[in-house]
């Protein structure tokens, strides 16, 4: 077993909800490593970044997994979180999370493949969007393709990428991304990012 196959094995049993109404309530995730849930330790370092603006928030969650990511923005008061995730055995899991968790008012839920979910939520403005496509699938590029076609972003809104840590972003001028931050960990990153296009004052040009 590879270091990061090893890694996240020892933290699926620890998987639980961090802070807000369903504090320390654990998650279910799917077993074998069909999904790549995000471990604890850096959840709370992400939503620490964060957490001053979830209240309210329209939060998307890309290749939901065990949707341990959209269902922490939802303790902590995001005003709905929409679930995104093909896997039918996946989708279960979160459905299972979103009623020990007593979240399902707020909670969304699409199976569909990311392309055709994100299709079926044009017109929709989300002000957190978070993926984590399977590494290696160089899949980020066309999510983030599409998601700025469709103009999914609100204004001042924020996507999050979690991915490997030599995966190349050099592209994302091109889409009419920047970079507002990158946080490294052990095996992966996150990397916050910007729509020019709902900057006020900014264009694309």
């Amino acid at each position: 077993m590879n270091e990061e196959r090893y890694y996240v094995y020892k933290e699926r049993a620890k998987m639980r909800v961090i802070a807000g109404s369903a504090k320390r309530i654990q998650l279910k995730t799917l077993e074998g490593f069909e999904t790549r849930p995000t471990t604890d330790r850096i959840k709370e370092t992400l939503f620490n970044m964060i957490d001053p603006w979830i209240g309210d928030c329209l939060f998307l969650d890309l290749f939901a997994g065990s949707g341990s990511i959209g269902i922490e923005a939802l303790s902590r008061g995001a005003g709905e979180a929409v679930f995104i995730e093909k896997n039918r055995a996946a989708m279960e899991v979160i459905r299972d999370n979103i009623r020990r968790t007593g979240l399902g008012e707020s909670a969304e839920l699409i199976q569909e493949d990311v392309f055709a979910g994100l299709r079926r939520l044009t017109g929709r403005k989300f002000d957190y969007i978070f993926m984590d496509p399977p590494y290696q699938g160089e899949l980020e590029y066309s999510t983030l393709k599409l998601i700025e076609e469709l103009g999914l972003i609100a204004e001042d809104g924020m996507i999050i990428v979690e991915a490997a840590l030599k995966t190349d972003f050099g592209y994302l001028s091109s889409l009419g991304y920047r970079i507002v931050k990158e946080k490294k960990y052990k095996t992966n990153k996150h990397i916050f990012i910007e729509s020019v296009s709902t900057i006020p004052g900014d264009s694309k040009e």
